[in-house]
């Protein structure tokens, strides 16, 4: 029987610091942002449906998606971020469906989703078990600033567009700390992959 990991954090928890080590253990990872950059490509129903709610400014010369555009207006209005995700999470959770489908059929038995909003668009359902990679909020603010080049105001708005990092770790069967060296994030990593291969085994 197949085991489906739902991994999620906050923006700048360090999320792909898991994802990657995950990867590098040929452990299939789902990355649900790449499969919401797929659903909006030219010529994708997603792009069509931005372009007729928020209308052509959001759309570059190209015909592509402008995310500027669109950051500025979703990240400021919780409505209109609301509305996105209503147009958008279909779309994604159906590809999210075929991808699942097809690594079952190949027989993996660990599949890891890698869902930053696993909480706040109710996926929970899609997984048996939730893995949180966290760090204080403090130190998700200064990631977020020195990453991304923002504004103390706006890495704040961001991280408040999500659930807050302390409920999901609340919410968590289990919580990587990230607050430290990326060696200590690993072998936490290391051994929940350990208690997992342990369950099986028992199971």
């Amino acid at each position: 029987m197949t085991t489906i990991i739902g991994l999620t954090g906050g923006i700048a928890t360090g999320k792909s610091t898991v994802t990657n080590y995950l990867r590098a253990q040929e452990i299939p990872v789902i990355d649900a942002d790449d499969l919401s950059r797929r659903v909006v490509q030219p010529g994708e129903p997603g792009l069509a449906l931005i372009k007729d709610h928020f209308g052509p400014h959001v759309i570059l010369d190209t015909g592509e998606l402008d995310r500027q555009a669109l950051g500025k207006i979703i990240f400021g209005d919780k409505v209109q971020r609301q509305q996105l995700n209503e147009l958008l999470h279909p779309l994604i959770a159906a590809e999210m469906d075929r991808e699942i489908a097809r690594l079952k059929q190949q027989g993996e038995m660990l599949i890891v989703l890698d869902i930053p909003l696993l909480f706040e668009i109710d996926f929970g359902e899609k997984v048996d078990e939730v893995l949180v990679v966290y760090t204080p909020e403090s130190v998700q603010l200064e990631r977020l600033m020195t990453r991304d080049e923002l504004s103390r105001t706006d890495a704040e708005s961001r991280i408040k567009a999500q659930l807050s990092i302390e409920e999901k770790r609340c919410q968590a069967d289990y919580v990587i700390d990230n607050s430290g060296s990326r060696a200590q994030t690993i072998q936490q990593v290391t051994e929940w992959l350990q208690i997992r291969s342990e369950l099986e085994f028992n199971g």
